[in-house]
């Protein structure tokens, strides 16, 4: 999972396209162990935040607060550290001033355009929502279609289907008028969710304890990235 090949994209890079394949959450069909609760946590108390946890006075973004409240999450999880891990991590505020509902961390294994294949983990502090958003096909390749694993915590995918109402409200409020895709489904350890249809609009959402998801993906460029909500940028 962490092997490097020439086509590796480096950090710069990883953190400009991220969202393109980071973001990509829309559910539909699940298949696995049937798991649906998350492992429990041990050993360490769940840390809850606010806003002012990762903004100055100012409002400027504090990347650092946010590296180390992934990181505590981490331990938490008895998920390692690595130093690969260190150096490859980019994190996302979106340009929307509010993190501790609409953000992420994630690391792009490998993401090959010659092969057409991609590996990623996306990292999402507790209720965190990755924003809604689509991939359309470029000229470097086809739309991108992904399935979703996760391997710590749990999350609510969204993506097209029959409405569920009685999960609307895991959503932010924030995003709530901006998103399309009305179908929520939760997700847990060793389920896989897939997206349903190329281009579909989809996102995702962190459970009580956070979670880390692995991410299984066609070959994805930053082109063909759009959000729903007009005012997320990376």
């Amino acid at each position: 999972m962490v092997d490097k090949y020439p086509g590796e994209l480096n950090r710069r890079t990883m953190i400009t396209r991220t969202a393109a394949a980071a973001a990509g959450a829309a559910l539909a069909v699940r298949a696995g162990s049937g798991v649906s609760a998350a492992e429990p946590c041990r050993n360490a108390a769940v840390k809850t935040y606010t806003n002012a946890d990762f903004y100055d006075r100012d409002g400027n973004f504090l990347v650092e607060k946010a590296r180390e409240a992934y990181y505590d999450m981490f331990r938490r999880f008895h998920y390692p550290i690595s130093e690969t891990l260190k150096k490859g991590m980019w994190i996302l505020e979106f340009g929307l001033g509010d993190f501790v509902n609409v953000g992420m961390a994630g690391i792009f294994w490998l993401n090959r355009q010659d092969y057409g294949y991609f590996g990623h983990e996306i990292y999402l502090l507790p209720g965190q929502m990755l924003p809604e958003h689509c991939h359309l096909a470029t000229d470097k390749g086809p739309a991108k279609m992904e399935s979703w694993q996760p391997r710590r915590g749990m999350i609510y995918t969204f993506g097209e289907g029959e409405p569920t109402p009685e999960l609307f409200e895991k959503i932010p409020k924030s995003q709530r008028g901006l998103v399309k895709s009305r179908h929520i489904q939760p997700l847990g350890i060793a389920e896989i969710g897939h997206l349903n249809r190329l281009t579909a609009w989809h996102g995702m959402i962190a459970g009580p304890e956070g979670a880390l998801v692995t991410e299984y993906g066609t070959f994805h460029d930053m082109d063909g990235l759009r959000f729903s909500n007009p005012k997320a940028k990376l």
